[in-house]
């Protein structure tokens, strides 16, 4: 036979063999079988697999060099060689199928963006990382340094924040604005010092907001408003706004994106969200406020702000909510309006914040804007969930509600719990509230429910005896006992608490002494003293009465079997310890790893005694004796083995872990 015929049946034979591996690594490592992917390993493990294979046979390439072709030849040169690049090969292709999964769609383009993206975060994770540092905060937000109780620390870590979260920019400043909201989770001293930050930018040269219009709109600014105007009505940190007229002589707001400003807050969002997800692992705050929900919560409804289209929806869905309500809406031109530019109507008045409120109504414009939240929260489900002065509007006839980038959304389980938690709050009824509560919370397995309930019951007692004046503040002191049992409101239920306490401070600052409480059980008994008539409750009792109509049905047959069983003692009650598929998934995959570990443990001890028998695995292949060689073979085989068994292993930790992230069971 001539060389190049063995070289042929050579590599014949390890296309096989590789075959055979792939095969078997599909089967027993859990990795989908693909002839590309193979081919590919195997180029690779016949390099490296073979390098490696020569200096197990000659300790070093000069000697390989020096030996003989029949030295080269031997069957044990050959198996090591083979065994080598098989098992190199079989590394690869696992670890091409952990690193791009099957299925995975390769874009060079995107890759390459995502290595750019990454150089750039990495910028930004060092600047956020000098300011918090610089600011003397690393060491709190790291777990390494504890805040302190007392009231001086306090108030300069929350100054420190305040200060470091300005400096980071646009979406930090968003953030603390958000968190300057959650009294249930910060301490007041955070809450004051948080509450400071303002969105306030300077404004975008209007060249740049014109090009930014055209662009948008397809066609010349002139072609579609009459006048411009160049000087901005306000510039905040997302967009701005300029006074316009249309060509049918229309006044409307322009509110337009600033530019670049959404791969700015895309990319702070991605840091945001890594470093929610390392508190979480490192402090012991991180879990305690829920901070990756927190962070997930925040980050969609900011990139619900960069999208001006979802924005005219929110106006439109809230206006046709309030439809009866005095409180004006402005109205959307959805002809001009696309994901980075937004046209809706002008309402000539003055924002509460600044207008002079002498010769007002303030008791009636209070009252006004109070019916219209409750109205859209207790009826259509869709609510304003920042009802700041800024947001508010003095009118010539009446009061305007701006600004509908944040908008909370409520089912109809939702605001029946929204409603049951509130009577039970009027009745004082501790035993209804703490049901209610714990219907909706999301985890009650460990939840003492007879401390809870009497926590409630002194938080009634406290808030609304006959000599108490109860008012929006009690909400966030539910949801701080709630915070205290290791409970977590839905987020939009938390968003109605917090809309009611953001709007109490807006109406105590129209009408000085106005008493919201009282005035939210007024407008209860007006709107719901019409569900509560005859027809109403027959209607609705009918509507029960069918949907329960299948049940009933089936009931008489059931408790004739159930009694028949009971007489004839064959009544039996079955229970399956894991029934569920995840309780068995996870038993199974323990016992499985359990009894891997054992076998690559045993399987590496035998093959670490054969190496002490045979003298080393150091030792000179050509020195050996036959029943030597044989030994070391058998060793390296085992010590092989064991090395395939580990690696079986670490694959199912890291699939496991991909599922665990992505969500899947």
């Amino acid at each position: 036979m001539s060389a190049l015929t063995a070289q042929l049946v050579s590599f014949a034979v390890f296309i096989v063999f590789l075959v055979g591996l792939g095969l078997l690594a599909s089967r027993m490592m859990g990795v989908p079988f693909n002839l590309p992917r193979l081919a590919v390993a195997g180029l690779v493990g016949m390099g490296a697999g073979g390098a490696v294979g020569i200096l197990l046979a000659f300790d070093s390439f000069q000697t390989a060099a020096t030996s003989t072709t029949a030295e080269h030849s031997e069957p044990e040169v050959l198996v090591l060689l083979f065994g080598s690049m098989a098992a190199a090969a079989l590394l690869v292709f696992v670890a091409f199928e952990l690193a791009v999964p099957q299925g995975t769609r390769l874009r060079p383009v995107t890759a390459a963006r995502a290595v750019l993206n990454l150089f750039g975060r990495v910028g930004r994770y060092r600047r956020i990382v000098w300011i918090l540092a610089r600011h003397g905060l690393w060491g709190y937000v790291t777990g390494r340094r504890d805040g302190g109780e007392d009231a001086s620390t306090q108030r300069r870590l929350a100054r420190s924040l305040s200060r470091s979260m300005e400096e980071a920019g646009v979406v930090f400043v968003k953030l603390g604005q958000v968190l300057a909201t959650r009294r249930d989770l910060l301490s007041p001293v955070f809450v004051e010092e948080l509450g400071r930050l303002h969105s306030e930018a300077s404004p975008v040269p209007v060249e740049q907001v014109r090009d930014t219009l055209e662009r948008e709109l397809g066609q010349p600014v002139e072609e579609v408003f009459t006048d411009f105007a160049a000087e901005p009505l306000a510039a905040a940190s997302i967009a701005q706004a300029h006074l316009a007229t249309l060509k049918d002589g229309g006044e409307v707001v322009v509110k337009v994106q600033r530019p670049g400003i959404s791969s700015v807050v895309r990319r702070d969002l991605d840091i945001i969200r890594r470093l929610a997800r390392k508190f979480e692992q490192t402090t012991d705050w991180g879990p305690a406020i829920g901070v990756v929900e927190l962070a997930e919560g925040f980050a969609e409804a900011l990139l619900e702000e960069l999208d001006f289209e979802v924005e005219a929806a929110n106006i439109a869905a809230v206006a046709e909510a309030t439809a009866d309500s005095a409180v004006r809406i402005p109205q959307v031109h959805e002809a001009y309006t696309t994901r980075r530019v937004l046209v809706m109507e002008r309402l000539h008045g003055t924002p509460l914040g600044s207008a002079d409120l002498s010769g007002v109504d303030g008791a009636a414009v209070a009252r006004t804007l109070l019916d219209c939240l409750l109205e859209q929260v207790m009826m259509s489900g869709i609510f304003h969930a920042d009802p700041h002065p800024g947001n508010i509007m003095l009118l010539e006839d009446g009061v305007g509600l701006l600004d509908y980038g944040s908008v909370g959304r409520l089912d109809g389980q939702m605001r029946e719990s929204l409603r049951m938690m509130l009577l039970a709050i009027d009745r004082t009824d501790a035993v209804l509230l703490t049901d209610t509560l714990l219907d909706v919370v999301d985890d009650t397995t460990e939840v003492d429910e007879e401390r809870l309930r009497r926590a409630l019951g002194q938080f009634m007692a406290r808030y609304m005896h006959s000599s108490a004046a109860p008012s929006m503040r009690m909400f966030t002191e539910l949801m701080l006992i709630v915070t205290r049992f290791g409970l977590s409101l839905p987020a939009e239920l938390a968003a109605v608490f917090r809309a009611l306490a953001t709007l109490e401070g807006t109406l105590v600052h129209l009408s000085p002494g106005f008493d919201t409480v009282s005035e939210a059980r007024r407008f209860a008994e007006e709107r719901m003293a019409g569900q509560l008539d005859a027809d109403h409750l027959r209607d609705a009792a009918l509507a029960e009465f069918a949907a329960m109509l299948p049940a009933l049905r089936r009931m008489p047959r059931k408790l004739d079997r159930i009694s028949d069983q009971l007489h004839k003692g064959r009544f039996t009650v079955r229970i399956r310890t894991f029934a569920h598929p995840d309780d068995r998934r996870l038993v199974h995959g323990v016992v499985q790893r359990a009894v891997l570990t054992v076998l690559a443990v045993a399987t590496g001890l035998m093959s670490v005694g054969l190496f002490n028998v045979i003298g080393g695995s150091d030792a000179e292949w050509f020195s050996l004796s036959a029943p030597s060689r044989i030994l070391t073979l058998a060793a390296w085989l085992l010590l092989a083995s064991s090395g395939l068994m580990i690696l079986r292993l670490l694959v199912g930790v890291a699939k496991e872990g991909k599922r665990r992230r992505i969500g899947r069971p």
